[in-house]
This record gives C-alpha cells, structure tokens and sequence, in this order.
C-alpha cells in the first residue's frame, strides 16, 4: 500500500458520503481510507458501512486509546500502512485534489509536505477571523524567523513519510497542534519539508476550536521551535 489517508471523524453523517466520494474520485494513488471514530453511536459509522461496498478501500477504525481529536490522529497513524500517511478532514474543508499534488512532492523525496493556504497559489475561504490571523501569522513567522520551509506552520492537512513517524512519537496533548509538532520536528532533524498550495474552505456551522483551550498547546510547539534556531540548529 503506498498511501493511507488518516480521517478522523465526530458525527460527521451529514457529509462523510460526500467526503468520501471527493477522496475516492480524485486521488490517483492507490489507496487506503481510515475512518477513526471514537464510539459506535457516532453518526458517521452508518453511512460508512454503507459506501464500503461501493469503495473496499475504505475501512473503519475505532479508537481505542481515548476520545479526543489527538487519540483518534494517534490510532490512525499506528493503523496506517502506507509508506506516505496523509491526515486530512472529514468536513469538506479540505481539497482531496490536492494530494496528488502532495504526492509528487513525496516521489521527489519529501518527508512532511504541508498543504498550504498561505504560500503563493494558496487561499483560504471562511472561517473564524481571529483563529485564521493566528494560524497566518504563526506560518509566516516561523517561515522567516526559524526558516521553516513552508508557510503554513498549522493546518493539519499533512502527509508524512512513514519513516519519519516510525522515529517520532507524539508529545502533543491537545489535539490538532500534532501537525505543527511534526513539521517543527522534521525540520530541526534534517528531513526535507515542502508544501504545495491548498485551497481551505470552511463550512462548518460552529466553530470547534476554543482558543483559550488550545492557544497554549500550539504556542508551546512555536516557542520550541525559536529555541531550536537560537540554539544554532539548521
């Protein structure tokens, strides 16, 4: 298998099955789909029993290390078994187009390539104003300050090389900040980061993001990152 798609999913019924659908009719590489879901009630293990049939690639996982956005990203990087493991959203937000993109970059030899909204080509659509400032503002920064080779530090639309995940366990304990900590740390330990554009659009009703609850977690991958470039490393 020489890519695993990580999706994890909260009572996403409403728009799996188009979500679904976009993966499957865009994404050129051979694939594997993996649902993460945290319990059986959760609205989106219907519909996806459902479409298996249609698409054998897509399986569902349930997460046995915890609820939680961080567990469920957690189980589904240990289920993958491809040799580049993409993480993407279940909601639409993210272009599944764009994987190809991201797989190019990966057959040149990339380790991490982020899907960017904010490098040249890039746009986002939506969303809360302040939470995009933040992400913006954190990308850039990081791009010139620390030399960090993309200009989105954030978005959680990544795909890694196996063998860098192999090598790093997850020090993060929020949730979605684990895409800043794994680009920060394949930077610093010498493995090639690219990004190619992306364009995100937000359609979610309410916003899941509680600033004043994960803030601190990305700031603490942020900071680190500066420290590493003040200590003299690349």
């Amino acid at each position: 298998m020489q890519l695993s798609v990580v999706m994890p999913v909260y009572n996403e019924g409403g728009v799996i099955g188009e979500t679904i659908k976009r993966v499957e009719e865009s994404v050129k590489t051979p694939h594997e789909l993996l649902i993460i879901y945290d319990m059986d009630e959760d609205t989106t293990v219907l519909p996806v029993k459902k479409l298996q049939k249609k698409y054998p690639n897509v399986k569902l996982v349930k997460n046995t290390y915890g609820r939680g956005a961080l567990n469920a990203l957690k189980m589904g990087l240990k289920a993958a078994k491809g040799e580049a493991v993409c993480t993407m959203m279940a909601d639409l937000t993210d272009d599944p187009k764009v994987l190809n993109d991201m797989m190019k970059k990966f057959d040149e030899g990339y380790d991490v390539i982020a899907a960017s909204r904010y490098m040249k080509g890039g746009h986002q659509i939506g969303g809360p104003i302040l939470k995009q400032f933040l992400s913006r503002m954190a990308g850039i920064t990081l791009h010139y300050l620390v030399s960090l080779p993309t200009h989105d530090a954030t978005n959680s639309f990544r795909l890694y090389r196996r063998s860098f995940l192999q090598k790093n366990k997850v020090e993060s304990n929020g949730g979605f900040e684990l895409a800043l900590e794994f680009t920060t740390k394949a930077y610093f330990q010498g493995y090639l980061v690219g990004e190619v554009p992306t364009t995100w659009t937000y359609l979610a009703k309410e916003s899941r993001f509680y600033l004043k609850k994960w803030l601190p977690k990305y700031l603490k991958w942020y900071f680190w990152a500066i420290k590493q470039k003040l200590n003299g490393k690349p």
